[in-house]
């Protein structure tokens, strides 16, 4: 596996660190006034989703790992377990409810998601960048509501809030994106 210096850690990388996988979540590169640079890193546990701050310094040396990236289709859900069907193997694999956190409801029956592996070990989740959601709840249209950048929430099918221009209705169906839960497009 390739050892990348610890100013190069970015967001997403998956590193080796203390004998467990973990993923960097946020970077923050820090210039004291005294002494050396460092970049302070916030880690994830890819296994037992536990967090962990730690300072990288340039010359400190750490391990890259490379996860295998497979596309999978989503089956069902049991007890707090997702389970995912490889498409050309038939293969099921199993992950927890949580590692999607609170973009869950973004999850639909047939849905194709990325999973990550390594050592044939799924590790992590992720969901297409854009889903279609249909708006259940809404406020109705006022005339003469069209200040800029004016938004009203709506629920959408899926219980999950976000906010809308005032023309889309209720029963239309929208893009949202999933990163950052917010209203996108119309479908």
């Amino acid at each position: 596996m390739p050892k990348i210096n610890g100013n190069e850690i970015r967001p997403g990388n998956v590193l080796e660190h203390n004998g467990g996988l973990w993923a960097a979540v946020k970077v923050d590169h820090v210039k004291p006034g005294k002494g050396g640079a460092f970049a302070q890193v916030e880690l994830r546990n890819l296994r037992n989703g536990s967090k962990l701050n730690e300072r990288f310094r340039s010359a400190d040396k750490v391990e890259r790992v490379r996860l295998e990236q497979k596309d999978m289709q989503f089956l069902y859900e049991t007890d707090g377990m997702l389970v995912f069907m490889d498409t050309e193997t038939y293969d099921q694999v199993e992950l927890p409810a949580a590692i999607l956190g609170e973009r869950r409801p973004f999850l639909q029956d047939g849905m194709t998601i990325l999973v990550e592996f390594h050592d044939d070990e799924a590790l992590n989740a992720t969901l297409p960048q854009k889903v279609t959601c249909k708006v259940v709840e809404t406020e109705p249209v006022v005339k003469g509501q069209t200040a800029a950048n004016s938004f009203k929430p709506a629920i959408l099918d899926n219980g999950v809030k976000v906010m809308v221009p005032p023309f889309v209705g209720q029963d239309e169906d929208i893009v949202v994106h999933t990163e950052t839960m917010e209203y996108t497009e119309r479908a």
